[in-house]
């Protein structure tokens, strides 16, 4: 029994002094750790050095960055790395590859460097958080020989936000306020947050550009930056403002430029620009006036006229009577053409009557139907109250002095010429 714990014993110093000598050299399991090494893990994601990228299942050939830094007293050189990912990731170069790369230089002592490998990410893969791990062979300058460093980490399947605006409703009426409503949608499978939205409309952003995108200097906007906040995947957000349009812009499209200012799914901050486009169509202020009831080729008739203080020409105009309340007025129609601005337009629409005539007053309702430039159709209503008056009789006298006269005439006449021919008879 003792020589046999005279044998153990020194095998037990030797593990333990092999032990202290790894120790010594190894970079340590936690960034936590000052234990010497010349490779120290700093970061792991989807993307470059200069611009992290976010990542859907699906995606192929994706750069996949690792941040390392020198931490030691020497230049190294021969930097290359292999990757080990879990199921689901694989190299660009096709399925059983190595997921390798190469640093494009040497690591002077106490910098960064980084290597970027290409990963394919299988359509079965689900958004969240992975284990990696990665090994560094490198070699010391001015010293033969390999060494190298492993090192874990995590990683995440961010999804890719995809952010779209549009106007709801995309029409604006020139010469008066509209109200417009924007649209903020996250299209896509990542969540945002932070949103920020600036309307650029300012007149140094047009005169710093050759030619200007945007006409929206020329309109009136109350607000110009909106907080939305989060968005998450799948949403959608609104905005809203008030907009006078003058009548300047009438026909034409306004393109309001947006600047989106948000956090994506890696925390970074990114500032992307969207355009709104919106359509500037004519006003038309038509209204009824001036209602009566006169005759017209022996007929009672609604009288009246239209007239469009707008900037636009209204488009197959219509007249509608139509009787209210007891009154017996048979509904008729008129067409009337154009209504053009600044321009009145009458309208005379012979009364009828539903059965026996009846006189006095009546309440009507005169509907004006048009069209605008987008064929759109719109109503002008106007509610009166009629007199119908009672036509009155012709009696039939006999009046003699109509015959009279035409005989004493013709006597008168008949004797004249029978003078006439006495005298040259004398003659």
């Amino acid at each position: 029994m003792t020589s046999k714990l005279f044998l153990i014993l020194p095998l037990l110093a030797i593990c333990l002094f092999i032990s202290n000598a790894y120790a010594q050299v190894g970079t340590g399991d936690s960034p936590f750790e000052r234990k010497f090494g010349d490779v120290k893990f700093l970061d792991a994601y989807f993307g470059t050095i200069d611009e992290k990228l976010e990542v859907n299942p699906g995606d192929r050939n994706i750069p996949f960055t690792v941040v390392m830094a020198n931490i030691g007293t020497q230049d190294i050189t021969g930097i290359k790395g292999q990757l080990s990912l879990p199921f689901g990731f694989s190299a660009s170069d096709g399925p059983g590859s190595i997921i390798e790369a190469d640093a494009d230089s040497n690591s002077l002592a106490g910098e960064n460097f980084h290597l970027t490998f290409f990963v394919n990410v299988d359509s079965q893969v689900t958004l969240g958080q992975y284990p990696g791990t990665v090994k560094v062979d490198y070699s010391r300058l001015r010293e033969s020989g390999l060494r190298n460093t492993f090192a874990e980490f995590s990683f995440k399947v961010t999804g890719d936000s995809v952010i779209n605006m549009r106007a709801v409703d995309p029409i604006l009426t020139s010469l008066r306020s509209n109200h417009v409503i924007i649209e903020v949608a996250n299209d896509g499978t990542a969540g945002i947050s932070g949103v920020d939205i600036q309307l650029a409309n300012t007149q140094s952003e047009r005169s710093s550009t050759a030619q200007s995108i945007t006409n929206v200097e020329n309109v009136v906007i109350l607000n110009s930056d909106w907080d939305i906040g989060s968005i998450d995947a799948g949403q959608k957000k609104y905005l809203e403002f008030d907009v006078y349009v003058p009548g300047t812009l009438d026909r034409d499209t306004l393109r309001a430029p947006m600047e989106v200012t948000y956090f994506n799914a890696h925390g970074d901050k990114l500032t992307i620009s969207r355009i709104v486009d919106f359509y500037v169509k004519g006003l038309i202020d038509a209204r009824i006036y001036n209602v009566d009831v006169i005759e017209l080729s022996g007929m009672q008739t609604v009288i009246g006229e239209i007239i469009n203080e707008g900037n636009q020409d209204a488009l197959f105009g219509f007249v509608t009577i139509t009787p209210l309340g007891d009154s017996n007025i048979i509904e008729k129609i008129q067409f009337i053409d154009e209504i053009e601005i600044d321009a009145p337009v009458p309208f005379n629409v012979p009364i009828e009557f539903d059965g026996e005539p009846k006189y006095g007053e009546h309440e009507i309702k005169i509907t004006a139907r048009y069209k605008d430039d987008l064929r759109e159709e719109h109503f002008v209503t106007h509610e009166a109250t009629i007199n119908i008056q009672e036509p009155q009789k012709e009696e039939d006298e006999f009046n003699p002095g109509l015959i009279i006269l035409p005989i004493i005439a013709g006597i008168g006449f008949l004797g004249y010429r029978r003078y006439k021919k006495n005298k040259k008879i004398e003659a």
